[in-house]
């Protein structure tokens, strides 16, 4: 359908649909410790049919306006995606994540995948509030957080069990004002380089 480039590295952003059921099961089961370690994400996608129903309940979300997903690739194999996991255009507020294989972790994927859809949140969709949730112990996450400029706005306590363990969340948040004097900032520091 669409591919959007993310550097000079063959990484691509493009949307994740049901018909990727097959690649999104192999990608899943070639990471799927790694992705499990803090959050369920893909959990109940064991086969090729329960990997479409997640695929496939991202798409309803989708048509309803309330979450979508797209998968990152690299070198034309998908190592993980983005997602809106809550997306509210009536109030504004919508909530971004990511997860990843081990083979597409350190190369700035989620960084550089994750501005291009919050540029289209508050550009395109004029979002106002996008946050990030992510375990404290999830420290990838908490720093691609900080990587995008987030604010850290609190610690929900012991809020999140998962495998046995509760787990505290932080709530990361960037408004629409600040992310696009950040963006201007990177681009007037981009054009000094040159």
């Amino acid at each position: 359908m669409y591919a959007i480039p993310l550097g000079d590295d063959g990484a691509e952003l493009r949307p994740l649909e049901t018909w990727h059921a097959e690649e999104f099961l192999a990608h899943l089961d070639r990471g799927r410790d790694f992705i499990t370690e803090h959050i369920p994400f893909g959990a109940k996608a064991t086969d090729v049919d329960s990997a479409r129903e997640v695929l496939q309940s991202y798409a309803d979300r989708h048509a309803a306006d309330s979450g979508f997903l797209h998968g990152l690739w690299l070198d034309g194999k998908l190592v993980g995606g983005l997602l809106y996991r809550v997306f509210d255009a009536a109030t504004g507020v919508c909530e971004i994540g990511c997860w990843l294989e081990p083979a597409g972790t350190g190369r700035g994927l989620v960084t550089r995948g994750a501005r291009v859809l919050i540029d289209w949140a508050f550009d395109e969709r004029g979002m106002h509030r996008v946050e990030w949730h992510a375990s404290s112990a999830n420290t990838p996450s908490v720093n691609a957080a900080r990587r995008l400029g987030m604010m850290r706005e609190g610690v929900l306590r012991e809020s999140f069990p998962y495998r046995g363990t509760r787990q505290d969340m932080e709530v990361w948040a960037v408004l629409a004002p600040e992310w696009r004097a950040a963006r201007e900032a990177r681009a007037r520091a981009a054009h000094k380089d040159h």
